[in-house]
This record gives C-alpha cells, sequence and structure tokens, in this order.
C-alpha cells in the first residue's frame, strides 16, 4: 500500500477514538512510561503539542516538569525544515506557527542533538521501528544527522500512537529515521534500533 493510502486509513482509525477514550489512552501510556523509566534518564526532553487526532502528550509533558526535567516543544523555521526545539514551563510565551501550532516563543532554542529524549507524533509504525508521519519531512531533515552516527545515537527517538496505528510493514526512504520504541496505551515497544 502506498503512504498516502496508508496516511489516510490509519489517520481514520486514530481520529475514531473519542475524547473519553483518548484521556484513557493517554493516562495509560503515562503509567506504562513511568513503569518502564522512560523519563527517568532524560534531562532534556522534546515533546509536541497534539493536533488533528495525534496521541495526547500532555500527561507525560506534566510528568516531566513535575519531575524537573527541561522540557522542550518543536519551532518551525522560516525557511527550510530543520526545527529547533524552545523551552516550555509554566509561565512559557507561546506564539502559532504558521500551521496554527503553538510553539514556545525562545531565543536560544536547542538543536534536536542536544536533547536526551524526543517524544514524536506519528501517523502509523511497524514492526521495525519505521515511523509515517504527515509527510512534511520536518522530523527527517530535523534528524537527518543521526544517519552519520554508527554507536552513540542522541536523542532517543520514541513515537507516541494509538495500538491501532501499528502495521506489519511501513514504506521508507533511506533518508527516513527508525524510532528506537513506541509508546501506547497498551504497551512500549522497543526495535533493533533500540539501545
Amino acid at each position: 500500500m502506498d503512504k498516502y493510502t496508508l496516511r489516510r486509513q490509519l489517520k481514520a482509525a486514530r481520529n475514531a477514538f473519542r475524547p473519553a477514550e483518548r484521556r484513557h489512552a493517554a493516562r495509560a501510556a503515562l503509567r506504562l512510561a513511568l513503569r518502564h523509566g522512560l523519563l527517568l534518564r532524560a534531562q532534556r526532553i522534546g515533546f509536541y503539542l497534539p493536533q488533528g487526532g495525534e496521541f495526547d502528550a500532555h500527561p507525560l509533558i506534566n510528568q516531566a516538569l513535575c519531575m524537573q526535567r527541561a522540557c522542550y516543544l518543536p519551532m518551525l523555521p522560516r525557511r527550510g525544515r530543520m526545527m529547533r526545539f524552545g523551552r516550555l514551563g509554566r509561565a512559557t510565551q507561546m506564539t502559532k506557527n504558521r500551521y496554527g501550532i503553538p510553539e514556545p516563543i525562545d531565543a536560544n532554542p536547542l538543536r534536536a542533538r542536544q536533547l536526551d529524549l524526543l517524544l514524536m507524533p506519528l501517523v502509523g509504525f511497524d514492526r521495525e521501528g519505521h515511523r509515517l508521519g504527515m509527510g512534511g519531512g520536518y522530523y527527517d531533515a530535523t534528524l537527518a544527522f543521526m544517519r552519520h552516527r554508527r554507536v552513540w545515537r542522541k536523542p532517543r527517538l520514541v513515537g507516541l500512537a494509538y495500538e491501532c496505528q501499528r502495521v506489519d510493514a511501513l514504506p521508507h526512504e533511506p533518508w527516513d529515521m527508525p524510532l528506537d520504541a513506541v509508546l501506547t496505551e497498551r504497551r512500549l515497544h522497543r526495535f533493533n534500533s533500540a539501545r
């Protein structure tokens, strides 16, 4: 199946969740993250604010802030696709980017390589850790530096998704960066690339 058809089907599956089911799934994922120590070893964590049916990262963000982790959100560039990450806190001023997504106002944003852990939205994932995104290429461009690393990889890449977004195999390109893990409402899927 081509990416366009897969994207349409998987978005429909995740959009079928009612608000109460979304909240329940997000709380279940938080419990799994705590059980597996997902937030323990990371000091600088990149998150996202969910849009259009994406898995709700808010409980994880709130937990990380309570654990006094430095939390960051993606900031789109004026040109190109290389995102930076702005610090998120209780009093962070936000602005909307060109897609209407809130992002922090931060004069000194981090590069992805400065994060320990990056939690990413996705449309679909497979048993090998390949990720199907929205198709904009922002995460691919931002994480391109990781393709050249063989042993030490930072940040650790973890997708957030509903279990229904898992498929056997996704079409992927040489520049796609596989995930280390995907956290769903049911389990933490770890992949061969995971350390």
